[in-house]
């Protein structure tokens, strides 16, 4: 299928703020059709953009969702599961139901949209699908080890989930951002996140552009030979 001079049908799982606000509005101004999703409502008045509120580690709500994608567009381009949670604590001050709301939202809730996702993309045996990962996988951050794990989850699904979708021409891959001044980072002490700063190779807070920028050489039409991959922002 090609899409490369064709409006493009991209859902974007945490549409309502953040990285995944920006990434809403950037693909609207692109031209693209843009379906978005999250706990809370979300007011754009744009005609490419449809909003859903559901829980996203909800299957009820995901199949709901995926199954007014299938009757109104027939098609689905691109999966960007954006969605996700941190929490900064030592192991020993964390319950488990942190543990297990990290675990659904960022690990359960993707594993739902790509599985739904594949089931549409397989049918024009065209899809780009792309997860978020993190730096503090790689860096193995103290006080980040429920986080760090189900982002490691993550990175598992995305390669084993890139040889089971290749058949059906849907690409699997993921980015691992740095520290980006959103909500997510909001109650992160400074110290901490200069700590975090340091480590990388360029030792600064990442941008949302820098962010559009990888997802856009995942999802285009040229990279159907790029799967499996975990891109590290900030030389993690």
């Amino acid at each position: 299928m090609d899409t490369s001079h064709t409006q493009q049908v991209i859902l974007i799982t945490g549409s309502s703020r953040g990285i995944g606000l920006y990434l809403t509005h950037y693909y609207l101004n692109a031209g693209h059709i843009v379906i978005g999703c999250s706990r809370s409502e979300l007011s754009i008045e744009h005609q490419n953009y449809q909003h859903f509120s559901l829980d996203v580690a909800s299957e009820i709500d995901v199949k709901s969702l995926f199954s007014s994608i299938r009757k109104r567009h027939k098609r689905l381009d691109v999966l960007i599961n954006n969605a996700g949670i941190a929490a900064m604590n030592h192991a020993m001050l964390t319950p488990l139901s942190t543990v297990e709301k990290i675990f659904s939202t960022n690990v359960f809730a993707s594993f739902l949209f790509c599985r739904e996702a594949v089931k549409l993309m397989r049918k024009n045996q065209y899809g780009r699908i792309v997860n978020f990962s993190t730096v503090a996988v790689p860096f193995a951050l103290e006080g980040e080890a429920i986080y760090a794990a189900s982002k490691s989850a993550v990175e598992s699904l995305t390669q084993t989930l890139a040889k089971e979708f290749s058949e059906f021409g849907v690409t699997v891959n993921a980015i691992g951002p740095t520290p980006i001044q959103t909500d997510l980072i909001k109650n992160v002490p400074d110290d901490k996140l200069n700590k975090l700063l340091e480590k990388q190779s360029i030792k600064r807070f990442g941008e949302m552009a820098d962010v559009s920028n990888v997802i856009d050489f995942y999802i285009k039409p040229e990279s159907s030979f790029i799967t499996g991959q975990i891109l590290y922002l900030g030389g993690a």
